[in-house]
């Protein structure tokens, strides 16, 4: 039976509206994921991401098996005890951060053995030990492990990653088939700019059988219209009875233009990063609030915004916290970005329920200014 139910389908576009049921409950789509790599989500507490919505957040196999270790979250009553959040929670399989973080990496067919990045300590993690890793933690949405070359990847080379991360996803799905009880596993369709290897990624998924399906393989160094086609190429190739997942995508105009193209669930540790350096996102743009202007500027980041920050303070006292390095001050931005990215795909699904998503597309991306004010 399948996880997810499509529930209006806009005609415009491949954008749609649907719920993913996990076994913690039913999952809205499209939907944003907070990020919490390493079992919160930065500055940001469980009750807070209550109040702003958050339907599920995401945790990372590789920063948790490097620290603290699935053993002693295991032994603490899994993640969700452990950091005292019980809606669902997606765990990353750890592919990317081996590839992108550790030191002195060396893949074979069986896995990959590495160094860590904390403190160099030799490393193993297989198809196999992710899974196992992540049946610990406790995850409902289980990642596949894959390997993720970087941008620019040949088609040689990339066709040979490839073939290896499709064996090892067949591998996660025997493990998971023996060893599963409820979460959902997810394959990740990798093949980088290439069209080909997209489709016949995606087609080996399907055939294997998987609970949804991740594109994986984008925003890492590629140009936006490459990201784009990286999506185009797989999507058609996946079933419509299944969930789509972005993997660590995008801007807010990146993520409502891959909703038209079908996706439904997108993570991205942008809203907490740049909020840290003190900027907040509107429907117009992002905000230095560093910036001069904003020293006397009595408005909210946005107004009409139901987030804690705009509720009842002032550009003008937000700038001064993040001048003087107060961490009040990037909790705030953080909240208020994240309600941003929460609330922007609950628009984008209310537009789709309300047939006129094309009308909310066209008006968002042209509104939007990366960087406006400065």
């Amino acid at each position: 039976m399948s996880c997810y139910q499509l529930l209006k389908q806009d005609p415009s576009s491949r954008a749609r509206a649907g719920i993913v049921q996990t076994r913690r409950g039913v999952i809205e789509t499209p939907v944003f994921m907070p990020v919490g790599t390493q079992a919160t989500v930065k500055a940001v507490s469980p009750d807070e991401l209550y109040a702003l919505g958050a339907q599920i957040i995401l945790g990372n196999t590789y920063h948790l098996h490097v620290r603290p270790g699935e053993a002693l979250i295991k032994d603490l009553g899994g993640l969700h005890h452990f950091m005292q959040w019980d809606r669902s929670i997606l765990t990353d399989s750890g592919g990317f951060q081996v590839f992108s973080l550790a030191r002195l990496r060396k893949i074979t067919e069986e896995g990959v053995h590495f160094q860590n990045h904390l403190d160099g300590t030799p490393t193993f993690i297989s198809p196999e030990v992710s899974m196992q890793i992540q049946h610990d933690l406790g995850s409902d949405i289980v990642m596949a492990f894959d390997e993720c070359p970087p941008y620019p990847c040949s088609h040689e080379a990339m066709k040979t990653s490839l073939e290896r991360t499709l064996r090892w996803a067949q591998r996660c799905k025997n493990w998971w088939q023996q060893n599963r009880t409820d979460p959902l596993l997810f394959g990740i369709v990798q093949g980088g700019s290439h069209d080909d290897l997209r489709k016949m990624s995606a087609e080996a998924l399907v055939e294997i059988g998987f609970d949804g399906y991740a594109v994986g393989g984008v925003s890492v160094g590629e140009p936006e219209p490459e990201m784009m086609q990286a999506i185009d190429a797989s999507v058609p190739y996946l079933p419509e009875n299944a969930p789509r997942y972005a993997m660590g995508l995008g801007t807010p105009p990146q993520m409502v233009e891959m909703v038209a193209r079908g996706i439904d669930m997108f993570d991205c540790v942008l809203p907490t990063r740049l909020a840290r350096n003190g900027t907040a996102f509107t429907k117009h743009g992002t905000l230095n609030l560093k910036n001069a202007p904003y020293a006397r500027d009595t408005s909210p980041i946005e107004e009409g915004c139901a987030c804690p920050a705009c509720q009842k303070f002032t550009r003008a006292y937000l700038r001064h916290l993040v001048k003087a390095e107060e961490i009040f001050g990037l909790r705030l931005i953080s909240l208020h970005n994240l309600h941003f990215y929460l609330n922007l795909m609950r628009q984008a699904r209310q537009a789709i329920l309300e047939e006129r998503f094309d009308t909310f597309r066209k008006e968002f991306v042209s509104s939007y200014v990366a960087h406006q004010g400065e």
